[in-house]
Order: structure tokens, then C-alpha cells, then sequence
């Protein structure tokens, strides 16, 4: 048995709700490797935990009334009882708000700029914020966001860059020298034929038009980007330090895997790497991408009433059944897919028939015909070496399996195995030999045969269901449970008194679970269109103001002014200075709308103002206009925009 390091991490979620079940992925599938590689002798480091700055964190926190970091310890705590309730095995949990995460990474990123890694430019594109990040025009996909689909915000803004250009050599070199480093090798060639080779652009890992982040300690008008904050995680929660770094960080960081879902592996496999790379780091030795866990063909959403949390689904049918499904329903390369017919059908004929039946009524029979006791094994014939071998051929492809990420195929091993054990009962019909005393000892042979079956069985159920493999390994009453006496069959001590037979998963009445749990996915779902709804409504308007004649209306000057320069005003919460081309040589205006608007938002677009309002000063500055906007029925106020061709200047009537 190796004792040789092995360090493990899921990506860190994202503080600004709760995730669902397909994004609890991560964690099941590193803990059936990490209890795998425990097993197997290994001293394994198993990081997890939550990623808890950014702009989505403080807009959340913002339409709640309470702080970011109020925010994030109460998203925080419910993700970490989502992990524990599905009994994932970590061996620490980072926040990205840690002082120490803040401290570590600040240094390294003094460290990169010291060296020229980092250098100060301006910022100006497109931002998705689900995403939080950046794209070019070109990325944009029918102008939406290409990751996600979601609207982008044009921004521009002083920032610092990454010279991921400088390291577009290494990245090739190291993509061709290693093949093995994404799995599976589909989305290894996606990275290197369709992001490294086409050429690298140096990227913006800073930002300043907010302030909820882990400031930049030269420069702390600049807060550092939430995804190299976050991707820094893996190795400040280990100790590391430019300088000094810690002996955990010596020990595990040498033989890292990251497990990752596939929509993140960009940033991991080029971004990640080339900050490494810059740092002189070893680099991890490999990346998981696995692909995602859709509700039957769809991507999960409250709008459709599909969102399936795992911490429910805990409650309703145990940590053991749902981490059963989600392991064995993702493929390697292909989407997965959650529905609760297809989850209410895996349960009964995989957990409560196959596993639970041949637990049940085997631990049964050694009561029944052999006073709980379980014999010694006499003569073996053909159909015993085959249930034999079968045992140890399950542990070897389970080994590969594990070693490949083909968990599914891992599942697969264990419940094919349970299922050739049940054959087995067929074929040797133990109830009939019972019958004839002269064939006492072949009953015994038959069942010392199932039992030590049941102990492979047990033991390799450990990564995949650790509460059940404890219970069958309890019923049979037995203390060798190491992987290492899987190596050969008849390790089980003849001569044990087993425990009670108890059902291991009680069989769900699928007709009516399923029944309800339709009603509750359609009571959510009428929740959230009579919540769409109301937010459509038509809202209150203020009373009609009394009449003007037209000469008093036209006695207003209202004009189409382009948005040239915008920012917020040190002096005010509320106002935004904004520089427009007004066609007669540009004015400052000041509004009130920085509640409800960044400078971002506005530059570039056409609004209508009151051109000949007297000017006015407002916090110590001159406003020379109006920009118009609709009040809203929340307090709110919609600025309004005019047609982007509409001339700088001219007037409206």
C-alpha cells in the first residue's frame, strides 16, 4: 500500500445562492475518488469550500439590505449543510474571504507584478455578470454572453493584466507534452485547437468600478478579479507562500487533481496553469472536467419549476440514494440527466432490489439454516470459482474505472456484481439443498460463497454509499474491511455469528412518490410565474399634472444627448457626473441614479434631457440639464434611452 501524497479539489461554489443538486457534482464525484484513493493506502488532502466576492455577491447583498460579508456567511453555512448532508468526506473548507486567502494571495499577486507578470492598462468591453467575466466584441454570441447566454454590460475601466500572451509557447508545449492532463481528451483538444493555438491576449484581472473583493495592495482603489481570487484558493489553502512555502504545500501540491465542471475549464487548464507557470509552481497533474447534470433535457431553472436542491432530495430519500443516482447516472463525456422517474426507478431496482434483496435475504438465510453462524466452506465446483472470480475482476475494474473517472462504469462493477451474486442464489437454489441433510455441506459452501461476496460488495460500496457499505458490513458482522484483502477471495473469518438482517432501502411506491412530487414542482412553478407576473404589472401612476397649453410646453427644451464620460460623484451616493455631447460642444450633467445605474451602463448610449433647465449646483458641482427617466412603482427609476441613431442635439417635440 503507497502512502504517497494525493491532494483533491472540487471548484470552490460560487456564494450568491444556493447551488443546486447538478452543482453538487464536484463534490460526490472527488469524494468516491478521494475515499478510493484513502483506501487504497493513499494520504489523501480533500479541499472544497465557497468562492465569496465579486460584483453578483454585492448586487445580491445590496437588493437585500445587508452587507456582502452578511450575504456570503449566510450562503456559506447553507452550501457547507448541502456538502455535509451528502456526507462528503473534505478534509478542509476555504472561504475566499479568509484572512489568510486574502493575505496569501495579495502576495502573489505583488509577486507577479514585481516580475512584470502584471502590468496597468484600461479595460473596455463586454461583462457578463453570471459569468463574472469578461469577453471581446468578437466573443459575443448573437451579442449575448457566450458561455451563458445572458445580456453583457459594456464597461471600460482602468485595470490590471495578466501577460497570458507571454506564456502562449509553454501552454502549447505543455498541452502537446501531456496529453492526459484533461480528461476526458475531447475537451483537452477544445483548449489547445480552439484557445491556445488561434493565440492568447493578455486578460484583466482587476476591478475597480466596485469594491467587494480582495483589494490590490499597492493600488487599493483596485480589487483583484473574483475568478484569480477564486482559482488562487487551491494553493493558499494549502500554506503556499511566494517566499516560504508551507510543508502542507510541499507535501500535496505535487500530485493535485482538480475536479471542475466542464463549463469552467477554460479558466482552469490556460489561465490557471499560466499563473502557475508564472509563479515557477509545478503544475497540477491533472483536470476532471466532467459534464453536466441536466433535469431530463434541460438545464435546471425556477422560471420552469425544474430546480432540484440536493439538500431536498436528502431529506426525502437519504444521502446514499441521491449520491448513488448522481455517480451513476453521469456519463464521462456525455450531459447526465436527473428526472424523479428515472431516480424512483434506479432506487428500487438497483438499491432496494438488487443490493438491499441480496443483503436481506442472505444474512437471512445464514439465521435460518445455520443458527446465524456461517459455515466453513467445503468443495467448490465451476459456478462457485465464477462467482469468485467475478469478485476479484470487480475490484480490478473498479480500480481502473475510479483511476479514469468513469465513476458510472465504478457504479456499474459494484451493482453488476450484486447482481451476479443474486444469480447465484438461482443457480444454486440454497432453499432446495436445505431440504436434504446429505447436502448439508454444500449449503454451507453456498453460503460462505455469498456472504464473502457481500463483503467485496461492502467494501467497494464504501466510496459510493458509505452509509449503507457501514450497514452491510455491520449485518455480516465483520472487521476485515481494508481494500487490501480484496486482493483475493475468502478473507471473511467462517465460524462469525452475523447480525440482524435488516432492509437495508425501503422500496418507494412510485406511483404516488412521484404523484406528489409533481404536485410540488408544479406549486413551485405556478410560484414563480405569478412572481413573473406581478413583476409585469402595470405599476401605480403618479396623478396627471394640471394642463399646459402648447406654448408652455414647448417653453421645455428637451434634446438627444450621447453619453461621452460617466462616473459617480466622490461627494454623493446618489449622483452620477455624466458628460454629453449635447450638439453645441458637450455639458455636465449630474442625476440621481447611481442607485440604479454604473457609469458603465450609460457610456455610449443616446438619452433625452432637458436642455434648457436652469443650471444648478449639486454637491459642490454644476448640472446643466436633466437626464428623463420613468419612475417605477419599487422607487426605482428607468432612464430614458433614445434610438442609438438618433443625432447628438436634436430636439424632441
Amino acid at each position: 500500500m503507497s502512502e504517497k501524497p494525493y491532494l483533491i479539489t472540487t471548484a470552490i461554489a460560487y456564494a450568491s445562492k444556493l447551488p443546486h443538486i447538478g452543482n453538487m457534482y464536484d463534490h460526490v464525484c472527488a469524494d468516491m475518488v478521494a475515499r478510493t484513493k484513502r483506501m487504497q493506502g493513499y494520504d489523501v488532502f480533500f479541499l472544497t469550500g465557497t468562492d465569496e466576492h465579486g460584483l453578483k455577491i454585492e448586487e445580491e447583498a445590496e437588493k437585500q439590505g445587508i452587507t456582502p460579508k452578511q450575504h456570503v456567511d449566510n450562503i456559506s453555512a447553507a452550501i457547507r449543510a448541502e456538502i455535509d448532508g451528502l456526507e462528503v468526506s473534505y478534509d478542509k473548507f476555504i472561504r475566499t474571504t479568509d484572512g489568510e486567502h486574502e493575505k496569501c494571495l495579495q502576495k502573489v499577486f505583488d509577486r507577479l507584478h514585481e516580475q512584470g507578470d502584471i502590468y496597468k492598462s484600461e479595460y473596455e468591453g463586454w461583462y457578463c455578470l453570471p459569468c463574472e467575466s469578461f469577453f471581446t466584441e468578437v466573443q459575443l454570441k448573437d451579442g449575448r454572453c457566450p458561455e451563458c447566454g445572458a445580456e453583457v454590460r459594456k464597461t471600460k475601466e482602468e485595470a490590471y493584466y495578466f501577460r497570458l500572451s507571454r506564456y502562449q509557447k509553454q501552454l502549447e508545449d505543455f498541452f502537446e507534452q501531456n496529453p492526459e492532463f484533461i480528461q476526458p481528451k475531447s475537451r483537452r483538444n477544445e483548449m489547445l485547437n480552439n484557445f491556445i493555438k488561434p493565440g492568447l491576449q493578455d486578460f484583466c484581472i482587476t476591478r475597480s468600478s466596485f469594491k467587494w473583493g480582495v483589494p490590490v495592495d499597492f493600488d487599493p482603489k483596485h480589487i483583484i478579479y473574483v475568478w484569480i481570487d477564486a482559482l488562487n484558493n487551491y494553493i493558499t489553502a494549502l500554506g503556499y507562500d511566494p517566499e516560504n512555502p508551507s510543508d502542507t504545500y510541499n507535501k500535496y501540491w505535487d500530485n493535485c487533481t482538480h475536479v471542475i465542471g466542464k463549463d469552467i475549464l477554460r479558466f482552469h487548464s490556460i489561465y490557471w496553469v499560466a499563473w502557475l507557470m508564472a509563479l515557477g509552481a509545478k503544475l497540477p497533474k491533472r483536470i476532471f472536467a466532467h459534464p453536466w447534470l441536466l433535469f431530463g433535457e434541460d438545464k435546471m431553472s425556477k422560471s420552469k419549476g425544474n430546480v432540484i436542491y440536493a439538500g431536498e432530495m436528502v431529506k426525502r430519500f437519504g444521502s446514499d440514494a441521491v449520491r448513488y443516482y448522481m455517480l451513476s447516472e453521469m456519463p464521462f463525456a456525455a450531459d447526465g440527466s436527473i428526472s424523479y422517474e428515472t431516480f424512483i426507478d434506479r432506487y428500487n431496482t438497483d438499491l432496494a432490489n438488487t443490493l438491499g434483496n441480496l443483503v436481506n435475504r442472505t444474512v437471512a438465510m445464514v439465521g435460518k439454516y445455520f443458527d446465524g453462524v456461517v459455515p466453513m466452506p467445503k468443495e467448490k465446483t465451476e459456478v462457485d470459482l465464477d462467482l469468485e472470480a467475478k469478485c476479484t475482476e470487480a475490484v480490478k475494474r473498479f480500480d481502473e474505472h475510479v483511476e479514469a473517472f468513469r465513476l458510472a462504469d465504478a457504479v456499474e462493477d459494484v451493482i453488476s456484481l450484486a447482481r451476479r451474486a443474486n444469480k447465484y442464489i438461482d443457480e444454486t437454489t440454497p432453499w432446495a439443498l436445505a431440504k436434504d441433510e446429505a447436502q448439508k455441506g454444500r449449503l454451507g459452501t453456498v453460503i460462505y460463497e455469498l456472504i464473502e461476496a457481500i463483503r467485496f460488495i461492502g467494501v467497494l460500496c464504501g466510496p459510493i454509499v458509505p452509509e449503507t457499505s457501514g450497514k452491510i458490513l455491520s449485518q455480516i458482522n465483520t472487521d476485515i474491511r481494508s481494500y487490501e484483502t480484496l486482493s483475493a477471495f475468502g478473507g471473511y473469518v467462517a465460524g462469525t455469528r452475523v447480525g440482524e438482517a435488516s432492509p437495508l432501502f425501503a422500496r418507494i411506491d412510485g406511483e404516488k412518490m412521484l404523484g406528489e412530487l409533481i404536485a410540488e414542482m408544479e406549486a413551485v412553478k405556478a410560484k414563480a410565474a405569478a412572481e413573473a407576473a406581478a413583476s409585469e404589472e402595470k405599476p401605480e401612476v403618479a396623478p396627471v399634472a394640471p394642463e399646459v397649453d402648447i406654448d408652455e410646453f414647448f417653453k421645455v427644451d428637451l434634446r438627444a444627448g450621447k453619453v461621452v464620460e460617466c462616473e459617480k460623484l466622490p461627494k454623493s451616493n446618489k449622483l452620477l457626473r455624466i458628460k454629453l455631447d449635447d450638439g453645441f460642444g458637450g455639458r455636465q450633467v449630474l442625476s440621481g441614479i447611481a442607485k440604479w445605474y454604473r457609469p458603465e451602463d450609460l457610456i455610449g448610449k443616446t438619452v433625452m434631457f432637458v436642455a434648457n433647465l436652469k443650471p444648478a449646483k449639486l454637491a459642490g458641482e454644476m448640472s446643466e440639464g436633466m437626464i428623463c427617466a420613468a419612475d417605477m412603482p419599487d422607487g426605482s427609476a428607468k432612464v430614458v434611452f433614445l434610438d442609438p441613431n438618433t443625432p447628438a442635439g436634436a430636439k424632441i417635440r
